[in-house]
């Protein structure tokens, strides 16, 4: 992976944090990793958990960010929420969100866009 494609996708998580605390999230972790892949943030609404993969593009040259979740890719975030949560104390409900984040040139700010329950699988 190129250095600007990890320093756009790192800005886009970083924005994601915010908007998600903003919106009074509890922020879990970052970047929760184990052999079988990376969770880029785990969160908790209310009673549930959810992991949020951020996807985030500065155009939609090569498709849009919620293009990019193909079925193997939803399949890998069903195997890595269900480690998780094995490993974890979790007993309650869990979920898998997209946030697509596309950013603009000329300070224009960011269009953000969560997709709640977007891969099945969760509890």
């Amino acid at each position: 992976m190129t250095r600007q494609r990890l320093e756009t996708g790192r800005f886009g998580e970083e924005l994601v944090v915010k908007h998600l605390q903003q919106q009074g999230w509890r922020v879990i972790a970052t970047n929760w990793r184990c052999r079988a892949g990376e969770i880029d943030i785990v969160a908790q609404e209310d009673d549930s958990l959810v992991f949020v993969e951020v996807r985030t593009r500065r155009s939609d040259s090569f498709g849009t960010p919620e293009e990019s979740i193909t079925p193997r890719k939803q399949a890998r975030l069903r195997r890595l929420g269900a480690t998780y949560v094995q490993r974890s104390s979790w007993t309650g409900p869990w979920r898998i969100d997209v946030v697509a984040v596309r950013l603009h040139s000329g300070g224009r700010a960011p269009d953000i866009t969560h997709y709640r329950h977007a891969v099945s699988g969760g509890d």
